[in-house]
């Protein structure tokens, strides 16, 4: 997938801008909070590290994939949430705290754990062994300067001029939602022509592994007794990947264009599923409104 200078250099500049309106909505309180409950933070990180890539485990050997799509769709399942995933917890009304938490504490066990798991996947599928590593300092940094900084000023715009943050929140929500529309241009006039072919070959396997992970999130969290908003936030860190490494694991690490058919599909339709889950979230958030009214 190629982007364009738009893509390439306008999203990191409304990512930065975005999670800095994210911040504006938090305090140091709803981080506190899940200091002192933070079932919601181990149960997905236990999930997108383990319970993701068995599930791709799962989907490659029942639909019979060809190996590298199979490696592929591990790939993609090993991932950790991305910023995006922050934004759609946003705009779902779920925990935006814990979404920023647990994209972050994903990202860096997936320095360890996904070299780990595509090398398994690679051995068990094609019969090859093969390892490699990703660059920590580059992951850590991305965390600080696109996740950690902006959220940090965001709060303490709250924290000095809390009137005016509060009032710029439906800005945020505004460009949020501009923003992932652009994603979904971008993804489907890469994609142009090849897309038919594309979901027949990746289509339902991506498609699977995304759904799948959307409701382990939400149903862990629901048997977990956790607050509605904590189960939205499950449901879209495991079902919103980061496609970008993915791709870059893949095509720079690996080599293979085969095994990004799924991560391209599934790129595709995690902003789908991703928006249903706004819809959804912001439905039950209407409802219990309503129900205490």
């Amino acid at each position: 997938m190629e982007s364009t200078p738009l893509i390439s250099i306008g999203l990191p500049v409304s990512l930065f801008i975005i999670m800095t309106g994210i911040g504006m909505t938090l305090t140091s309180a709803d981080f506190r909070r899940i200091a002192l409950q933070p079932r919601g933070l181990v149960i997905g990180t236990f999930a997108q590290i383990v319970i993701m890539p068995i599930l791709a485990f799962g989907l490659a050997w029942g639909l019979n994939l060809s190996p590298a799509m199979a490696v592929g769709l591990v790939v993609i399942a090993a991932c950790p949430g991305g910023t995006t995933s922050n934004l759609f917890v946003l705009l779902a009304r779920g925990n935006v705290a814990l979404s920023i938490l647990l994209t972050v504490s994903a990202s860096l066990l997936t320095i360890l754990s996904l070299p780990v798991v595509t090398g398994y996947a690679l051995e068990l599928f094609s019969g090859t062994a093969m390892t490699f590593t990703l660059p920590v300092g580059k992951t850590v940094a991305m965390m600080a300067g696109v996740v950690l900084l902006p959220v940090m000023i965001g709060m303490a715009i709250r924290y000095h001029w809390s009137a005016w943050a509060l009032r710029a929140e439906s800005w945020v929500n505004k460009l949020g939602a501009l923003t992932l529309f652009l994603l979904v241009i971008n993804i489907v006039l890469n994609i142009g022509a090849q897309l038919p072919a594309l979901l027949v070959q990746a289509g339902p396997a991506a498609l699977l592994l995304n759904g799948l992970g959307v409701c382990a999130g939400v149903i862990s969290g629901r048997l977990a007794r956790l607050p509605t908003s904590d189960s939205l936030a499950l449901g879209v860190e495991l079902g919103v990947k980061n496609s970008t490494l993915a791709l870059m694991v893949t095509l720079t690490l690996l080599g293979s264009s085969e095994m990004s058919l799924p991560i391209v599909v599934y790129s595709l339709s995690m902003f789908l599923l991703g928006a249903l889950l706004v819809v959804g979230g912001r439905q039950v958030q209407r409802s219990s409104l309503a129900s205490k009214a």
